[in-house]
């Protein structure tokens, strides 16, 4: 059932934020308001919509009760009513979907970072795959990718690469990509024509900003060293590489790939505060016993989620039994979005359903 106080407190939380962000408050302020105020206002719409049908439901309903009218002015009233009452239902519906628990990480930007598992030469290339698949779903999106670090293979993909990713919804759409992605086929390299498995890891990480989390600068350790690359790349003579810790936690970034050490120092920066903040996010989740089990997935990263398999052109994501005969469109990142909507929809389904227990 929905509760309808819900829905006018929510209509009354919004009027109250276009009023307080009319009143000039503190820039710091508006930006946690207008965050709010964007993250409320397509469910408001929704509510606005589903008020307003049924409104015209009731209007048509009262017409049909309406011994007055005559048989030709019923009949069309009762179409309106069969057609207002879909309209109700589907509103309804969205609205419920809108009240779920929203993941306050959800509007962020996100740091994607792939590497290469077992396997090998094949692994990296593999996780080069990866990369291409998700950088061509986000231009598809919209999106910007911008490389932050990145390590290449011995004969192509990536060892490791880690990305900055921004946008619309980035961390909505992309979290659930976190885990062990496993392929099967035949390499390049294989003359005996043998299927050979290996897999890569990714993990996506909302990028935090300002207002969700406040790095001392007391808490770092800076460090700065020369870089270093294979085949001579990115060496040079001046100490450009930054490698950063914070104390706290004990967690450390490092980055070589520009040669400013201030270009260098803003990107782990910005590596260190998505790690900082995710693991606070973990820790969190941790005590919420009941929304990690509503997960899809657990979220691990050593977690097998999905199999890319070849010689079948199959794409399997074990997480929800979902498996579709289009690999070649999904790794091209043009029908990524085909699994990604089905995760959102099981997610969806799953808090629906304890809501109804």
């Amino acid at each position: 059932m929905l509760a309808r106080h819900k829905l006018d407190t929510l209509l009354d939380r919004f009027a109250e934020l276009e009023h307080l962000m009319s009143s000039s408050p503190d820039p710091a302020v508006y930006v946690k308001l207008s965050r709010e105020y964007a993250g409320l206002e397509p469910l408001v719409m929704r509510i606005r919509g589903l008020i307003k049908a049924e409104g015209d439901l009731a209007g048509a309903e009262a017409l049909i009760a309406d011994p007055q009218i005559d048989a030709e002015m019923r009949e069309l009233a009762e179409l309106e009513r069969d057609d207002l009452s879909e309209q109700v239902e589907k509103l309804l519906q969205d609205v419920r979907v809108g009240l779920l628990p929203k993941d306050e990480a959800d509007a962020n930007d996100a740091i994607l970072e792939v590497r290469a598992g077992t396997g090998g030469d094949e692994a990296a290339l593999f996780a080069g795959d990866l990369f291409r698949m998700y950088q061509r779903y986000a231009e598809l999106q919209g999106w910007k990718v911008e490389v932050l670090s990145a390590s290449e293979g011995e004969v192509g993909g990536f060892k490791e690469v880690i990305a900055s990713v921004s946008g619309d919804n980035v961390f909505a759409r992309l979290k659930f990509e976190s885990g062990v992605h496993r392929v099967q086929r035949v390499p390049a390299t294989e003359s005996g024509g043998r299927i050979h498995t290996s897999a890569a890891t990714v993990a996506v990480l909302p990028q935090a900003e300002n207002v969700d989390i406040d790095v001392a600068e007391s808490d770092l350790r800076i460090d700065t060293y020369r870089a270093s690359g294979a085949g001579g790349q990115h060496v040079n003579t001046t100490d450009s590489a930054v490698r950063i810790t914070h104390v706290p936690t004990g967690i450390v970034v490092a980055v070589q790939d520009e040669r400013s050490q201030h270009k260098n120092k803003a990107r782990a920066m910005q590596l260190l505060r998505a790690r900082i903040y995710d693991a606070e996010r973990e820790r969190a989740a941790s005590e919420r016993t009941e929304a990690r089990r509503l997960q899809v997935g657990s979220g691990d990263r050593s977690e097998r989620i999905r199999t890319y398999n070849f010689p079948q052109g199959r794409v399997t994501d074990h997480r929800i039994g979902l498996t579709l005969y289009k690999l070649e469109q999904i790794i091209a990142g043009e029908a990524l979005g085909d699994v990604i909507d089905a995760l959102i929809m099981d997610h969806q389904a799953g808090l629906l359903a304890s809501e109804d227990t």
